[in-house]
């Protein structure tokens, strides 16, 4: 026999012989969370595979303004102070390097929620779980955890071990009074706290305890709240070893959602809202305290949930799509058209044309226009004050016979109901344009109108004055001026908080009939923009170059419910602000700031002031390139209400 075949045939069982070897010895993939979660599972959020997610995100237009030169000032001196006050110390208290950590995320990345026999009757919470999937890095992860195992004991802190189907996980207690140093200072301070039992006995159970374990290359991390090992951890221990426990892939809920709206995507959310509901409803009703009576009881939190149309809501879906042309979000509420009550009733638009009408300009830098079928709405809205509290609706009615009442004295036979409701259309539109300088005062007062659909506006515009009868606090009428042959309706409302320096501006509600809606504004020149606009039509809207064809991301604009934002715009006078609220000696960026005055931490400005430093943003003109605009729908189906949204990759970045 040929000398060289035999040479290729043993070089060829060699390599079969090698692979075998290598695939039994490496480990087996880690399933999806489908296969892998069990099916109690309440809420879970997760991405598929981190490392595709994080080349994605280094990609974003986000990520490249972030790292673009002119950002280097500001960025340089926020990640200093990140990492001087925040990461450093948070180390040092821990014990750990996350450098050390960064490198094992590889594959999958789960946080789930998970009943773990909660009903809302005992004790029983729900449970937390969390999965990485560290991939080939599986040696590192073993000799993280051991090496958290021992800074965790040399701290003097208890650590217990238990095996759940031979894999060995560590057990560390927490509460409050572990929080680290680092992270307390952030928050309110506050005593250790020693919890007592009846007869004044610390309680045993009523701690956290937190499993940390390992199977090959998947981390595993489940919380105890209640002393109880999690039930979620076997089920998941069970499935990786080969059981076939119920997972959550078993539930139709779920499985519809993957398939409609996250197949395949980066990152996904999803929350089974039944069992949230069939637990609250589960939950004993507060009794009444005898001694402090209370003289407005709250109606009913289960009428609410039942009035607002939640019970009916099976789940809620999210994926995260990215694409060479833009990047989306698609939602998913998971509720069919026989179930729909209260709130999703309304949201349950018609599939009618929801584009820019001629009239919305193209500098508007929000818009949005739903076909909503306004008197149905209105009953709608009725029928859920009446299902929530009958004496919501009795108020209702008081205010809206007080209003007849009032306008009867000129107007006999006038009727709110008649008059207003019944002539109400299905349109509802809304467009803001840039605000007219960078002050916090013309910041939270741009320019904007609202549109509502009638088909007899002018008869609706005069009628109005039955409800603004009651609302403005003088108790006058609205007054009226002429307009290019149309009646402008005004009435002066009460001056708006401004920033320190900065004098009270008065306003005014005003409103005008014009072709076939009732236009709503407290800006009196857009209000006289768009009545000028039948005779000099303005660039319009819709006319912004790539605006239809990016909308056919999104199901285009005839869903019934379309909206738009320049996002360019929109940064532009952010930036602007920002810069100029940080120099100016009359506002303070902490003031304006929402990101840092949004914060749940104690007197946040302490902390942040100086990590934020708005002063070495660049001139916006430098970075204008990674902003674009961004589109977004909603529509509904038989099986339910998806909302989705797109923005694409900005004209400059693609060049």
């Amino acid at each position: 026999m040929n000398k060289s075949f035999l040479h290729r045939a043993n070089s060829f069982q060699f390599a079969l012989v090698t692979l075998f070897l290598s695939i039994v010895s490496s480990p087996a993939a880690v399933p999806p969370v489908e296969r892998l979660l069990p099916s109690d599972t309440l809420f879970v959020l997760s991405a598929p595979d981190y490392s595709k997610l994080r080349e994605i995100y280094l990609q974003s237009p986000m990520r490249l303004f972030w790292d673009d030169p002119a950002m280097k000032p500001f960025r340089e001196k926020f990640e200093k102070k990140w990492n001087d006050e925040l990461i450093v110390p948070l180390e040092r208290d821990l014990g750990v390097k996350f450098s050390d950590y960064g490198a094992l995320l590889q594959g999958q990345i789960t946080l789930a929620v998970t009943q773990d026999g909660w009903e809302g009757k005992s004790d029983a919470e729900p449970g937390f779980v969390f999965l990485l999937d560290s991939k080939d890095k599986s040696e590192q992860l073993k000799k993280n955890i051991a090496e958290f195992r021992k800074k965790w004991t040399d701290a003097g802190k208890t650590i217990k071990t238990e095996k759940i189907r031979d894999a060995e996980f560590i057990i560390i207690t927490l509460t409050t009074n572990d929080v680290p140093r680092t992270i307390r200072q952030f928050f309110p301070e506050s005593r250790p706290i020693e919890e007592l039992g009846k007869e004044g006995e610390k309680k045993k159970d009523d701690v956290n305890r937190l499993y940390i374990g390992q199977h090959e290359s998947l981390l595993i991390i489940g919380s105890a709240p209640n002393g109880d090992a999690p039930k979620s951890l076997e089920k998941i221990l069970a499935k990786l070893t080969g059981g076939s426990a119920p997972v959550l892939g078993d539930l139709p809920a779920f499985e519809s959602s993957r398939l409609a709206v996250f197949r395949d995507a980066p990152a996904f959310l999803w929350i089974n809202t039944k069992a949230f509901v069939d637990v609250f409803n589960k939950m004993p009703d507060e009794k009444p305290n005898p001694d402090a009576p209370n003289p407005m009881p709250l109606p009913d939190k289960k009428k609410i949930v039942t009035a607002l149309g939640i019970a009916g809501l099976k789940s809620i879906a999210a994926g995260y799509r990215s694409a060479p042309d833009g990047a989306g979000i698609e939602m998913l509420l998971g509720i069919p058209e026989s179930a729909r009550e209260g709130l999703f009733k309304i949201l349950a638009t018609e599939a009618k044309d929801a584009a820019p009408p001629a009239f919305v300009p193209a500098d508007a830098v929000k818009f949005q226009r739903v076909r909503i079928d306004l008197p149905k709405a209105v009953a709608s809205i009725e029928k859920i004050l009446g299902d929530i509290s009958p004496q919501a609706v009795n108020m209702l009615n008081f205010f809206i016979s007080n209003g007849n009442e009032a306008m009867r004295v000129d107007e006999p036979g006038f009727d709110i109901r008649k008059n207003i409701f019944a002539n109400l259309g299905d349109d509802l539109i809304t467009y803001e344009k840039v605000p007219r300088d960078t002050s916090l005062t013309a910041l939270n007062s741009a320019p904007s109108l609202t549109l509502v659909g009638s088909p007899a506006a002018d008869k609706l515009a005069a009628s109005l004055k039955g409800i603004l009868v009651i609302l403005n606090a003088s108790g006058g009428k609205p007054e009226t001026r002429e307009f290019l042959g149309r009646k402008i309706y005004s009435m002066k409302l009460p001056s708006p908080q401004t920033g320190a320096g900065e004098k009270a501006v008065s306003r005014s509600f005003n409103y005008a009939a014009s072709g076939g809606y009732v236009a709503f504004s407290t800006d009196i020149a857009t209000l006289e923009e768009f009545l000028r606009s039948s005779e000099t039509p303005p660039k319009p809207l819709r006319e912004v170059a790539g605006l239809a064809e990016t909308a056919q991301k999104v199901g285009g604009q005839g869903t019934g419910w379309f909206g738009y934002e320049n996002q360019t715009e929109s940064m532009r006078m952010m930036m602007e602000a920002l810069r100029k609220s940080s120099s100016s000696s009359t506002n303070s960026a902490d003031d304006f700031n929402p990101l840092v005055s949004a914060l749940p931490f104690a007197a946040p400005e302490k902390k942040f002031k100086d990590w934020i430093d708005f002063s070495l943003l660049p001139p916006f003109e430098t970075v204008a390139k990674y902003f674009g605009y961004s589109v977004y729908s909603c529509n509904a189906n038989v099986d339910g209400i998806t909302l989705k949204y797109f923005s694409p990759v900005p004209a400059q970045l693609k060049k």
